[in-house]
């Protein structure tokens, strides 16, 4: 049996020649095959890179829209401020009023108290806020039930003012010819909204008919009367169902109180034991409330201004004095409710508030604006004065 040499070859010259060629190409392939490998696993662990910065960019954003609705919800502007800052939103109006439009977690009396201020950037975003609300082919009642559902009108009678006239001007664009003028659609509007509450609130007893209605609106279209068949479907459509206004969150007060007509330690004169208690008055939305301390969330007392008076009383322990009383129901207790030593909500004992402050013109100040909050009626002295306005050019 014959035995192939070591190192034999039955291949020739050429042919091993060609095996060595394949076999560097070979091994220059799996070099090829290898970086290639590593050049894929460099790009997916960008990719993971990327996706976990994105991942955390967005956490980080949601973290931060939270919290800027949170200070929007306690202080409008430095809310708005934070987003900016934040990247949250650009500083553009028209994206700003989309936020405000869309409201999701934003406090409705917190964007209708910012939409109204008078700044040039205010005014062009309420501007854009109203424009973001489609109009066309709403009668008056149908568009009122949108706009007013988007936010809570504030107290201000300016703020209420310049937030109507805007609306009454997209309306007005919205609906060519369906009114004469601007005017007459911000009359109708503010007409319509008291009739929502004669008709609704159980404390107006006197409701008004429709020829009430009608007569109320006369000569307000350039000095003309409206078509008595628009109004006729105005006030039926009030009539058979109100207004919906937004609530907000009812068991956290703290956003009522941004924004107070006046706020100011002063001393109270208890009602059933006669002894004087430093607290914290807040007055906002025609309501006096007051605090044991100025973090406190929750009110110890709340004092509703409707139907009392304010005036200066003197009182032999403390000076500054002023006094809360109903004219009308003289030895009555007032209609006010405080928290009692057990964390109830009870009636309020007092027949009169008689409250102390540190200084003569701090009374006179806190006496001055419980007064403007009593007497205050923006809507009336809004149409009033409209009113005149249209009657002037006739």
């Amino acid at each position: 049996m014959d035995v192939c040499p070591v190192g034999s070859s039955d291949l020739s010259e050429a042919e091993e020649a060609e095996i060595d060629t394949i076999k560097r190409h070979r091994m220059a392939l799996l070099e090829d095959i290898q970086k290639l490998k590593e050049e894929i696993a460099q790009v997916f662990a960008e990719i993971d890179c990327f996706q976990s910065a994105e991942e955390s960019k967005m956490v980080q954003r949601d973290k931060d829209l939270c919290v800027g609705r949170k200070k929007f919800n306690m202080d409008p502007t430095k809310g708005i401020q934070y987003l900016t800052e934040h990247k949250v939103l650009s500083s553009d109006l028209r994206e700003i009023a989309r936020f405000l439009y869309k409201g999701e977690g934003l406090n409705k009396t917190a964007i209708g108290d910012y939409l109204g201020e008078r700044d040039p950037a205010n005014l062009q975003i309420l501007q854009a806020f109203v424009e973001c609300h489609p109009f066309a082919n709403l009668n008056l009642v149908q568009a009122l039930r949108q706009f007013l559902w988007s936010f809570r009108l504030p107290g201000e009678a300016q703020k209420i003012d310049r937030m109507m006239e805007a609306f009454a001007n997209w309306y007005c664009q919205c609906n060519p010819g369906v009114f004469q003028s601007t005017d007459t659609c911000y009359v109708l509007s503010f007409s319509v909204i008291m009739l929502n509450t004669s008709l609704h609130n159980p404390n107006v007893k006197d409701k008004p008919p429709f020829e009430r209605f009608v007569a109320m609106n006369r000569g307000i279209n350039n000095g003309g009367d409206l078509p008595e068949e628009l109004l006729r479907n105005l006030f039926e459509s009030i009539k058979n169902e109100p207004f919906s206004i937004p609530e907000d969150d009812g068991n956290d007060l703290t956003h009522t109180f941004f924004n107070p007509s006046r706020e100011g330690w002063l001393l109270k004169l208890g009602g059933r034991v006669k002894t004087w208690k430093r607290r914290w008055f807040i007055l906002t939305d025609n309501c006096l409330y007051y605090f044991e301390y100025t973090t406190d969330k929750e009110p110890l007392g709340i004092i509703p201004l409707e139907n009392l008076s304010v005036r200066k009383v003197e009182d032999p322990k403390k000076p500054n004095c002023f006094e809360l009383f109903n004219p009308n129901c003289k030895g009555q207790k007032i209609k006010a409710c405080k928290t009692d030593g057990d964390g109830k909500v009870v009636e309020g004992k007092h027949q009169s508030y008689k409250i102390s402050a540190a200084t003569p013109e701090e009374r006179d100040l806190w006496i001055e604006a419980i007064r403007t909050s009593i007497t205050q009626d923006p809507f009336y002295d809004l149409v009033s004065a409209r009113k005149k306005k249209i009657a002037s050019k006739n």
